[in-house]
Order: C-alpha cells, then structure tokens, then sequence
C-alpha cells in the first residue's frame, strides 16, 4: 500500500471491524487492549485497516488519529482472499459482509504476502482487533 511507510519500527498493522455506530471509546479502548495482548507500542503501528464499508465510520477514524496513522481500507472480495491465512474465519461475518473475516483480514490485506497474524481477532461489544506485522525481510 502507497500510504503506509513501514520501517524498522514501525512494522504492524492494526485490523478493525466493527458495527455501525460503535463508541469511537470503545474501539479505542480495544485498540489499546490490543495493543496491550500483543506487546507492542502504538509508535510501532505503520496504520490502521478495515473494510471499505467502515470507510466514515467514527470510531476507527478516531483510532487512526490517536496513533497518527493512515486508516486504510479494502473491499470484501479483497480481504476474503485472506481467509485460509485467519486463525478465526466466521460464517457470520461472511454472511453479513462477504469476507470470513475484517479485522485479521484487513491487517494481513494492508501488509501484503510478508504479513503474519501476531494477535488473531480479539472483541469487545461492538467492535474486533486483530494485528499483523510485516515478515523481517521487508523491514
């Protein structure tokens, strides 16, 4: 992706799904969980990522300037390519958005073919998280 710069640092990319509406707090509280879980630093996020349909959605918008990173976003077809590498695929997901998968999906998606899941999807009420980092070569 053209808008994330990866570095030494900065080599994770943090995957958000959520309901409409959900509390921009909420997700960042799960954000910051996430983050927690993993045992990284936001400074070591390159950006945030979710499907295309949460484009205006508050709350991700709202994680993507607490850590002062591009939010990027992709279209369901696109992260259902990612579904054999999810450690959590879901009928339901797929069945309200047609991926098995927004948050690892979208975090492996932003990465590219280097990405591995270092935390597979975690929730809160209305929101999912998920982080990958980018593989050693590509740092």
């Amino acid at each position: 992706m053209s808008d994330i710069s990866f570095d030494s640092t900065r080599r994770h990319v943090l995957g958000l799904g959520c309901e409409r509406g959900t509390p921009p707090a909420e997700m960042l509280a799960l954000a910051g969980e996430a983050l927690k879980v993993a045992g990284i630093g936001g400074s070591e996020l390159a950006a945030v990522a979710s499907v295309d349909s949460r484009g205006q959605e508050a709350a991700i918008l709202a994680v993507a300037a607490h850590f002062a990173v591009p939010a990027v976003f992709f279209d369901a077809l696109r992260l259902e390519q990612e579904t054999p590498r999810l450690k959590n695929p879901s009928a339901v997901v797929f069945a309200r958005v047609g991926c098995h998968g927004v948050a690892e999906s979208a975090a492996l998606a932003a990465i590219g073919a280097d990405a591995e899941l270092v935390l597979g999807k975690i929730k809160s009420t209305h929101a999912t998280a998920a982080i990958a980092r980018i593989g050693l070569q590509k740092a």
